[in-house]
């Protein structure tokens, strides 16, 4: 899947400078890159393309009456999945077309931030995602800003897309988070009017270490697929999240 969405990618931006393209024909274009991996048993549920204002619009679906095209500029909210034989997919990236303003970069850099420091969390046995799901949402609560959705879900293999019983989430989800459970890792900014902002990926929880206060467990990613960088406020980010960042481009030798 991660093969399927670089090619797209690498397509769209220059694509897009056509002036042809929509939110419904680069669904369609996605899908087909998808289709020619092996495996490939139909998408996950409906892609969300979400262009500048449609992007915050947490769960639009483009239709013949809504479908608008896009432009080189401003940003492209692109959430999507695939089933396959051998797992199901859940990924979302919000892409660069184009021109930004400093509040389009601010608003991407703080979502960077919180899928980040959810990312790089080590916690241990007994631990609920309810926990968790401030790291997440903290940078943005710090500039008064907040997301009314949950933060991740499970993810079957071969599956439902949204599996339980574990979430994170800011109400109570009692379920324990334990080695051998996906989960996606999806913090978000929406404007309405204006632009959303989300970045998710889909990560398994492994054994990290023991020690004499018991055992603990972190994220590896599952999702391998670029995060835009051409949004990015560096000055915002701490040396550790920049760290994290590059190593996980490191591992889909970006």
């Amino acid at each position: 899947d991660g093969v399927a969405m670089v090619k797209f990618l690498r397509w769209l931006k220059a694509a897009v400078s056509t002036g042809n393209e929509t939110e419904i024909s680069i669904d369609k274009k996605l899908y087909e890159f998808r289709a020619g991996q092996p495996h490939f048993n139909g998408i996950s549920f409906d892609t969300i393309a979400g262009y500048k204002a449609h992007g915050a619009i947490v769960h639009y679906e483009a239709t013949p009456e809504t479908d608008i095209p896009l432009k080189p500029e401003g940003m492209l909210l692109l959430d999507s999945g695939a089933q396959y034989l051998d797992g199901t997919t859940d990924i979302t990236r919000t892409i660069v077309l184009g021109a930004l303003t400093k509040e389009e970069k601010t608003d991407y850099t703080l979502v960077l931030k919180g899928f980040i420091q959810l990312s790089m969390a080590q916690f241990p046995h007994g631990t609920c995602g309810t926990q968790l799901d401030a790291l997440a949402r903290l940078p943005m609560w710090k500039a008064g800003i907040n997301y009314l959705h949950g933060t991740g879900h499970g993810v079957g293999c071969f599956l439902n897309v949204h599996e339980g019983p574990h979430q994170f989430r800011m109400n109570h989800m009692p379920a324990l988070l334990v080695p051998g459970m996906t989960v996606t890792n999806e913090p978000g900014i929406y404007k309405t009017g204006r632009h959303g902002v989300r970045t998710e990926n889909t990560m398994l929880i492994v054994p990290s270490q023991e020690t004499e206060f018991g055992t603990y467990y972190k994220f590896e990613p599952l999702t391998l697929c670029p995060i835009d960088k051409e949004a990015i406020l560096t000055d915002m980010l701490s040396d550790e999240e920049i760290t994290w960042f590059n190593q996980y481009l490191s591992l889909i030798h970006i």
